[in-house]
C-alpha cells in the first residue's frame, strides 16, 4: 500500500531528468501500451521510461510484458498532491503519458507545474462513462485544458472530449493503440504449446474475455459458452474449447461451472508435463497476457463483452492472425472497428447466447466460409493500424518542447525562496568585490562554464576545447579551483602527464591531467595559479575550467554550458542555478551539452534566446568508445562490453546522462547506484559496493572516469578479483570546427595584454 502513496520501489529511487512516465491503469492499457513502450525506446534509447498502474492485475501484466522494456513499473499514487509531487520529484520526467480515459486532476495540475509535457493517447470515453463525465463538465473542462495534446480513439471520442472543454487545437483522432498488433512478435507459451501437441486437437475454439451479466437480463457468457460447447461436444469429438474469462477473480467461477457440467478440462496454471486431457475438452486458461498469442491456434474465435451490455472487446487480435470472429450485439466501444468489419464482411454476428453454438459449429463446418471470414479479418485489421506512429510522432514533438522544473510545496517554496534572495545577494557582492581587485593575466583567457551547479560537462568540453586547440598548434593551459582539494593550499602548476594524488589536485584536475593535452593550474586564486602556470610552461592561452562566475579574473571569451536534461530555472536552494537564466546575457558562446538525450533542441534555444540573441549556439554530445579496464588499462569498444550482467555505479551532477548511455548501449544493470558530485569514496563504501554487485549476481563493476579518480587508495585490493570497467566518452560538437576557429581567433588577437608573466590589475 505504500508504494500507492508515491514510495516508490528501491529500483526507482533515483532522479532522472528526462524520463517519460507512461500511466496505464489497467490490464488492457499495459497489455495496449507494450509496442509505443518498444517505439518510445527506440526512438530515444536514452530516455528513463517508468510506467505506473493501479490494479494488481495490471501490476501483473506489466511486468510480465514490459520488464524488459521499462526502467522501473509502479503503482501510480493516490490522485494526491503530496503523493504526486513526490513522484515527480523522484522522476523529474520530462514528459506524462496517460493512456485512454483516466483524468486525474492532482496529477495533470502537478504535472504541468513540473514543467512536463501532458499527453493522452488512445483517449476514449465511452458509453458508460460519458453521462458521468457530462454531468461534471465544468469541471473536467479546466482539467483538459492543461493537456498539451489528446489523441482521441476515434471522432465520437474527438467529439465528446471537445463538449466537455477540451481546447479544439489540442484534440485529434490519433486512433487505437490496440489496433497496431503485430502477431509475428507473439509465441504460444511453451507448456501451452507442448499441451496442444500432446492432445491433438482437430479443432480449436477460443472463447475471449468472457463476461458476467452488467444488466438484468444479460446472458452469463462464461455459462453461454459452456452450455454451447456441449452441444458440440456431442457432435464434434475432437474439440478444444478455450475458455478465457476476462476477469482473474472469474478463474474459479468458471472451473466450478465446469465441474457442475461435468465437461473435461484442465487449468493453465496447472500445466505440467504430465497434464493430459481426454477430448472433447475445455483448457480454463486461468492466466493474465498470454490469450493475444493463443488466437494463432484457433479455427474460430467468439468474442465476449459482447453479448452482455459490456461494449465488446478488441476483435483486431484475432482478426490479424486471420482468424473467423464471432460477435454478439453489443461492440458499442468499437464502433469504427465493427463498422469497418461489417462493411468488409469480416466477422459472424449473432443476437443472443442461443444462437452461439450454432454459429461456431457454423464456422467449423465450412472451410472456405471459416477462410474467406479470416481473410477479410485480416485486412480489415490491418486498415486500422498506425495508432502507435502518430502517438510516438506525437510525444517526440511534445517532449522536445518541455522544459522540467522542480516541484515544492507552497510551504517549502517560501521559505526556500527567502534564502535564494540571500543566495543571490551574496554572490552579487562577491562578484562586484571580486571586479574591483579583477587581474588580467598576459596572455589570452577562455572561460567554460555553467549557471547550473553540476552535470552541464564543464571539464568534458574543456578537454575536448584544448586538445582541438593543440592540434591547431597552440599551447593551451586549464586553470581550475582544485575542488574538494584534501592536502594544500599553495596554487600548483603541473605539467601535462604529470602523477599527483587526488587529494592535492581534486578530481577535475586528474581528468585534465590524464588526457595529457594541457598544463594545469590549480588554486582557489586562479590569477596566481594562472602566472606559475605562465612561469613554467609558456603557454599560448588559458582554458578557465567553470569560470563563468569567477569574476577576479578577466577572460575575452565567455562560453557557457547549458544542459539540454535540466537547463534549470530556479536559483539555489529553490533549484540548480548558481545565478538566474538572464544571466546567460553575459554569455558570448552557448554549448548545449547532453544534447544527445533529445532528439531536438530548438525549445532549449528559444529558452537560451529569451536572455541572449546574439551569442553563436552549438550542440554537444557525448558518444560511448571504449570501456576501459581500471586494473590493467585494456581497451574494448563501447559496443563490445566484455560482460553481460553489471552493476554500475556514479557520483555525478547528472547521474542521468549516464544511465542513459549504458540503456543506449543496450546494456541491463542488475544494480545502479548513486552518489553526490564528486563523492570520494570511503573504503568500506566499495566494500559496500562490490557486496551489492555480488547479491545482484552481477559479472563486473562499471563507473564513469570522474568517479575512477575519487576511489580510495589501495580500490584494487578492496575489489579483489572483481573486474572493474570505467567508460571512456568521446565529445562531439556539431559544426565545432567552427567554434575552434572562433576560440583560436579571440586568443591570436587579443594577445591577453602581451606583457609579462605576472597578473596585471585591470580597471573596472
Amino acid at each position: 500500500m505504500a508504494q500507492r502513496f508515491g514510495c516508490l520501489p528501491g529500483s526507482l529511487r533515483q532522479t532522472a531528468p528526462g524520463a517519460i512516465w507512461l500511466h496505464a491503469v489497467s490490464v488492457g492499457e499495459a497489455l495496449s501500451s507494450v509496442e509505443l513502450v518498444r517505439r518510445l525506446r527506440a526512438w530515444l534509447p536514452g530516455a528513463p521510461v517508468f510506467v505506473s498502474v493501479t490494479t494488481v492485475a495490471g501490476r501483473e501484466v506489466a511486468e510480465q510484458k514490459l520488464a524488459s522494456l521499462a526502467d522501473g513499473i509502479f503503482y501510480a499514487p493516490l490522485d494526491y498532491c503530496f503523493a504526486v509531487r513526490r513522484v515527480l520529484r523522484r522522476l523529474r520526467p520530462r514528459l506524462v503519458v496517460v493512456l485512454e480515459t483516466e483524468i486525474w486532476p492532482n496529477l495533470w495540475r502537478e504535472g504541468k507545474r513540473a514543467g512536463c509535457a501532458l499527453v493522452v493517447v488512445n483517449g476514449r470515453i465511452s458509453d458508460r462513462a460519458w453521462p458521468r463525465y457530462r454531468r461534471w463538465r465544468w469541471f473536467f473542462g479546466t482539467v483538459l485544458g492543461l493537456a498539451d495534446a489528446v489523441l482521441a480513439q476515434d471522432e465520437r471520442s474527438r467529439q465528446r472530449y471537445l463538449e466537455l472543454g477540451a481546447p479544439p487545437e489540442c484534440v485529434t483522432v490519433g486512433g487505437n493503440l490496440k489496433f497496431d498488433f503485430d502477431p509475428g512478435r507473439l509465441r504460444v507459451p511453451e507448456a501451452v504449446a507442448q499441451f496442444l501437441e500432446r492432445t491433438a486437437p482437430e479443432e480449436v475454439w477460443i472463447a475471449a474475455s468472457t463476461m458476467p451479466p452488467a444488466e438484468e437480463g444479460d446472458p452469463d457468457e462464461d455459462e453461454a459458452v459452456v452450455e454451447a460447447f456441449r452441444q458440440l461436444a456431442e457432435r464434434r469429438p475432437r474439440l478444444l474449447l478455450v475458455l478465457a474469462p476476462r476477469r482473474p477473480e472469474r478463474f474459479e467461477q468458471a472451473a466450478r461451472r465446469l465441474e457442475e457440467a461435468r465437461v473435461a478440462f484442465v487449468r493453465r496454471s496447472q500445466l505440467d508435463e504430465a497434464t493430459r486431457l481426454p477430448l472433447p475438452g475445455v483448457l480454463l486458461l486461468d492466466s493474465i497476457g498470454e490469450l493475444a498469442a493463443l488466437f494463432q491456434a484457433a479455427d474460430v474465435v467468439f468474442m465476449g463483452g459482447t453479448l452482455a451490455r459490456r461494449g465488446g472487446h478488441n476483435i483486431l487480435e484475432p482478426g490479424a492472425f486471420g482468424r473467423a470472429v464471432i460477435v454478439g450485439p453489443h461492440m458499442e466501444n468499437f464502433p469504427a472497428v465493427i463498422e469497418e468489419f461489417r462493411r468488409r464482411e469480416a466477422v459472424l454476428e449473432i443476437r443472443s447466447a442461443a444462437e452461439l453454438g450454432g454459429a461456431v459449429e457454423r464456422v467449423l463446418n465450412d472451410e472456405s466460409l471459416r477462410e474467406r471470414l479470416g481473410e477479410r479479418a485480416r485486412e480489415a485489421a490491418a486498415a486500422q493500424q498506425g495508432a502507435t506512429e502518430r502517438a510516438v510522432q506525437e510525444l517526440a514533438t511534445r517532449y522536445a518542447e518541455a522544459v522540467p522544473r522542480r516541484v515544492r510545496a507552497w510551504p517549502w517554496r517560501v521559505g526556500l525562496w527567502g534564502l535564494s534572495l540571500v543566495w543571490l545577494a551574496g554572490g552579487a557582492m562577491k562578484r562586484a568585490a571580486a571586479r574591483a581587485r579583477r587581474v588580467r593575466l598576459a596572455r589570452p583567457v577562455i572561460s567554460v562554464g555553467a549557471l547550473s551547479m553540476g552535470g552541464a560537462g564543464k571539464t568534458s568540453f574543456t578537454v575536448w576545447l584544448a586538445r582541438r586547440l593543440a592540434e591547431r598548434g597552440l599551447r593551451p593551459a586549464v586553470l581550475l579551483r582544485g575542488y574538494r582539494r584534501k592536502r594544500g593550499s599553495l596554487p600548483l602548476a603541473l605539467a601535462p602527464d604529470a602523477q599527483a594524488p587526488v587529494e592535492l589536485t581534486g578530481d577535475e584536475a586528474q581528468i585534465h591531467l590524464r588526457s595529457g593535452v594541457a598544463a594545469v593550474g590549480i588554486g582557489r586564486d586562479r590569477a596566481k595559479a594562472g602566472a606559475l602556470v605562465l612561469e613554467r610552461f609558456l603557454p599560448d592561452l588559458f582554458l578557465l575550467d567553470d569560470g563563468f562566475q569567477h569574476a577576479r579574473l578577466d577572460r575575452d571569451l565567455d562560453i557557457v554550458l547549458v544542459d539540454a536534461l535540466d537547463p534549470g530555472d530556479e536559483v539555489f536552494p529553490l533549484g540548480r542555478l548558481r545565478e538566474p537564466l538572464c544571466a546567460l546575457g553575459r554569455a558570448d558562446v552557448i554549448v548545449v551539452s547532453h544534447s544527445e538525450a533529445l532528439p531536438h533542441t530548438q525549445t532549449v534555444e528559444r529558452l537560451i534566446r529569451r536572455y541572449n540573441r546574439h551569442a553563436p549556439v552549438y550542440r554537444a554530445c557525448r558518444r560511448p568508445r571504449a570501456w576501459v579496464e581500471a586494473a590493467g588499462g585494456a581497451r574494448r569498444p563501447a559496443t563490445e562490453a566484455p560482460f553481460v550482467r553489471p552493476a554500475a555505479f556514479c557520483g555525478l551532477g547528472q547521474p542521468a546522462s549516464f544511465w542513459g548511455t549504458l540503456d543506449a548501449l543496450g546494456l541491463k544493470t542488475v544494480w545502479r547506484g548513486e552518489y553526490p558530485d564528486h563523492h570520494r569514496y570511503r573504503a568500506e563504501e566499495l566494500r559496500a559496493i562490490v557486496e551489492q554487485a555480488r547479491r545482484s549476481g552481477a559479472d563486473a563493476l562499471v563507473t564513469t572516469e570522474k568517479d575512477l579518480v575519487n576511489l580510495p587508495e589501495g580500490w584494487q585490493a578492496l575489489l579483489g578479483e572483481f573486474p572493474l570497467y570505467w567508460l571512456e566518452t568521446e565529445l562531439e560538437v556539431e559544426q565545432g570546427q567552427n567554434l575552434v576557429e572562433l576560440v583560436a581567433t579571440r586568443a591570436t588577437s587579443t594577445g591577453g595584454g602581451g606583457g609579462p608573466s605576472t597578473s596585471q590589475p585591470v580597471d573596472d
